[in-house]
């Protein structure tokens, strides 16, 4: 195959000077959703990263963060992780896996950035909080300084003699975000042995992590792979300004040259109502993509990033008979707390 959509160069940064639990044997696989892009016309050859296939308790983008800060907690001596997140948050529940995977407690502050929307005997990620053993899930209102909330929870754990480690939500600061430039990594290795190049990379853009992880880790390989978030929270002039400050600092952190802000593109049309509130086009995605490829996404992250990628393709945003990929970050567990919409009528 021809070699569009990159440059073969040499990667430019080591990772592996920085300590790394690794909670997956391999490389998250590689695959064509042939299906879908025959049910879209044909015109674009949609492939999927497979990342709700990485290790810890239902997989998820936030694994290859974890590897970086649960080896940074180790080192440091701690016993019990702490981090924050919203209801049903995929990030609180592979902390907690983490955790559970290495001997350590685990509390969760958990933002209602819907009032209301925390139940403790919920479905998806919540039941499974209450099953693997959390040791306590603070719940604060939406807008509250997580920080301070956490580092209470620190102070409280030191005053009882113990150690926690506050993981930022997401796990989106320069020392997460590696776990993504370590993907971009992996993602290019797998285009050259499978002889398959892109032309455009596709992914959800929330905490912003993954999305500047994955810039990072193109931009320092030359791979001239354009990278398209699509929005679950902010208005994009927001979230593109996020993206390209923790792009910039990661790539400080990791020793590269700084990120353009011209490389960030975030997309904000299938955000809908808000954060975590479902939209037509989110169960429409989520239905097709499980009935023409088998692969489950999620209500809040990758259905609304997978309805915008249909749309785009079907607006002709792409060139025909471009190769787009798109990452799979996961969160298949919150589906069965979105039963009532995702249901079929």
């Amino acid at each position: 195959m021809t070699s569009r959509g990159f440059r073969s160069t040499p990667i430019g940064m080591n990772l592996a000077r920085f300590p790394r639990r690794r909670y997956t044997p391999g490389p998250t696989p590689l695959e064509p959703m042939a299906r879908l892009s025959a049910h879209l016309g044909g015109s674009v050859e949609l492939w999927i990263k497979r990342d709700d296939l990485l290790g810890l308790a239902g997989g998820g983008n936030k694994t290859r963060k974890l590897e970086f800060f649960v080896a940074d907690a180790l080192a440091q001596g701690a016993d019990t992780l702490v981090t924050c997140g919203a209801p049903q948050s995929n990030h609180c529940r592979l902390t907690l896996a983490a955790a559970v995977a290495e001997g350590l407690k685990c509390r969760l502050v958990i933002e209602e950035r819907v009032p209301g929307s925390y139940a403790a005997d919920a479905s998806g990620n919540n039941l499974l909080f209450n099953l693997m053993g959390i040791e306590r899930v603070t719940v604060v209102p939406g807008g509250s300084d997580l920080g301070a909330a956490m580092a209470a929870e620190v102070a409280d754990l030191a005053a009882g003699g113990r150690r926690g480690y506050a993981i930022a939500g997401g796990g989106s600061v320069p020392l997460g975000t590696l776990g993504y430039v370590a993907c971009a990594e992996e993602l290019l290795a797998q285009s050259f042995d499978q002889g398959v190049a892109f032309d455009h990379l596709m992914v959800a853009s929330g905490s912003a992590g993954t999305h500047a992880g994955l810039v990072v880790g193109l931009e320092s390989a030359n791979a001239e792979l354009p990278v398209t978030g699509i929005n679950v929270r902010r208005p994009q002039a927001e979230q593109e300004g996020n993206v390209h400050k923790l792009a910039v600092a990661t790539a400080a952190f990791a020793g590269v040259p700084a990120i353009r802000r011209d490389r960030i593109t975030c997309l904000d049309r299938w955000v809908g109502p808000g954060y975590s509130l479902p939209t037509p086009g989110m169960i429409a995605a989520v239905r097709l993509l499980a009935s023409t490829e088998g692969v489950l996404l999620d209500p809040v992250y990758t259905g609304k990033a997978m309805a915008g990628l249909i749309d785009l393709v079907r607006e002709g945003y792409f060139a025909t008979g471009s190769r787009v990929v798109f990452v799979h970050t996961g969160g298949s567990p919150a589906l069965f707390a979105y039963r009532d919409v995702l249901a079929a009528q």
